[in-house]
């Protein structure tokens, strides 16, 4: 029997999800925007994942919708994921991965580091990713995850953030702007343990976030979503009262701008 695979979202990063699980043998049936899960789960029997492939600004609706007999069957991708990302929506046991490549219009991925996965489908995604030579690491635990999460939301929102103020790559965050990108990165630390409920340890997020950077130096930091990212970010700071000095900062001079 045919191994089939739902995708909700057929975009730039759930095309080359779509790509992976096709090669290894499964066969991809997309979720389109006026379709609903439970209607194509109807047509398509023996449903093995369902992957989420809508940005971040997106999931909230897809996720509240889901019907709970597939919840442990989703793959989520989106950057800015937390724990309370899918809880919130009486979803538990979703598979997560840190995406860690990159997938733009009319260009091949290009891959930084290994993706990070967690979660029932774990071994199928880096089964299906790897099959197109996309490295892959399954972690151990849900604190592993929590820690990938971070960092990869760390990585984004620094570099998103200190872009607007600086623009450049994220190797010269580290030679040229590199008191800024510590400030900014504090920040970003301190929104992410109260939006996740604990504390980690800033050194080692700080430290991993660096090594990312050194995947890839020139990467350009700011993307057409860093206007949206700060204003969430200080969103999130004003309803947890938290201070986000630096990117208060950054927000008055790009609104000067």
């Amino acid at each position: 029997m045919k191994k089939n695979v739902l995708l909700v979202g057929v975009g730039e990063m759930g095309g080359v999800f779509a790509r992976g699980f096709l090669k290894i043998g499964y066969a991809i049936h997309p979720v389109l925007r006026d379709m609903s899960i439970e209607d194509v789960a109807k047509e398509v029997k023996e449903i093995e994942a369902i992957i989420v492939g809508v940005g971040e600004k997106d999931i909230d609706p897809v996720l509240e919708i889901v019907p709970r007999k597939f919840q442990d069957k989703l793959i989520l991708l989106q950057n800015e994921l937390l724990p309370h990302s899918w809880k919130k929506h009486g979803i538990e046991d979703p598979t997560v991965i840190s995406v860690w490549f990159e997938k733009k219009k009319g260009q091949d991925y290009k891959v930084l580091i290994p993706s990070p996965v967690y979660g029932p489908k774990a071994s199928l995604v880096k089964q299906a990713l790897e099959s197109i030579d996309i490295a892959v690491t399954e972690l151990d635990d849900e604190q592993q995850l929590l820690f990938e999460l971070i960092v990869k939301n760390v990585y984004i929102l620094t570099t998103n953030i200190v872009g607007l103020e600086v623009g450049g790559t994220v190797g010269e965050l580290i030679t040229e702007n590199s008191q800024l990108t510590r400030s900014v990165a504090d920040n970003v630390m301190d929104l992410q343990f109260k939006l996740a409920g604990q504390v980690l340890d800033k050194e080692d997020i700080f430290n991993a976030m660096i090594r990312a950077f050194e995947g890839d130096l020139d990467h350009k930091c700011m993307g057409r979503s860093a206007p949206g990212r700060l204003e969430r970010a200080l969103k999130y700071a004003d309803e947890l009262d938290i201070s986000a000095v630096s990117l208060r900062k950054i927000y008055e001079n790009y609104k000067i701008e």
